[in-house]
């Protein structure tokens, strides 16, 4: 008698995206307040520019090289992964992406102030970086739309810093209810909204 296996299901990968000084480091630790493990290896430490840390995980920038042996290690866990890289996940995870909204003339003023932090400037104009962003974020979106194994939300900074109740909700019920959504809203910290348009 022939037996039928079932695939096993993959537990999802947590991953949170979007443009870089998009919120995407604060919306780590909302999840890691809320339950979730983030993935991290503590070598970027907080500094000036990210006082509560950048949840970074230094491998992960490496999925265009093909670097891809972590994976497993993520799943289940959330790990932060810029919109850059995101094309270079393979298709045989499952993915839950939050991806991280913010008005782009904020996010130019933040990357300018963190350059200029570090003694460094910006070798493009603000108006070519700007088109550049926008055109980015649409072949993003694309790609994600195109993808069976993943789904992703849109979470806009700027509204979750005025009010994170209604994201936190939406955030607990896209990652399964089961976080601690209070604990999530006390990490928004509006103080740390610096670069306002």
């Amino acid at each position: 008698m022939l037996k039928l296996f079932k695939r096993k299901k993959k537990t999802p990968i947590i991953i949170v995206s979007g443009l870089p000084r998009s919120g995407t480091s604060m919306t780590m630790k909302m999840l890691e307040a809320g339950g979730i493990s983030p993935l991290t290896d503590h070598i970027r430490t907080a500094d000036n520019d990210n006082p509560k840390g950048y949840y970074e995980f230094e491998r992960a920038k490496k999925l265009k090289e093909g670097d891809m042996a972590w994976l497993p290690e993520a799943e289940g866990k959330a790990v932060k992964i810029i919109a850059a890289l995101l094309t270079a996940l393979p298709g045989d995870y499952e993915y839950r992406v939050l991806f991280m909204r913010r008005k782009i003339d904020e996010v130019l003023a933040s990357q300018a102030k963190m350059l200029e932090n570090r003694g460094e400037e910006s070798k493009v104009d603000d108006a070519t970086m700007s088109d550049l962003f926008v055109r980015h974020v649409q072949q993003v979106e694309a790609w994600m739309h195109g993808q069976p194994n993943l789904q992703y939300i849109d979470i806009d900074y700027n509204e979750l810093l005025a009010d994170p109740l209604p994201y936190v909700q939406q955030i607990n019920q896209f990652l399964g209810g089961n976080l601690n959504e209070n604990a999530m809203i006390a990490v928004v910290d509006p103080k740390l909204y610096r670069q306002r348009k």
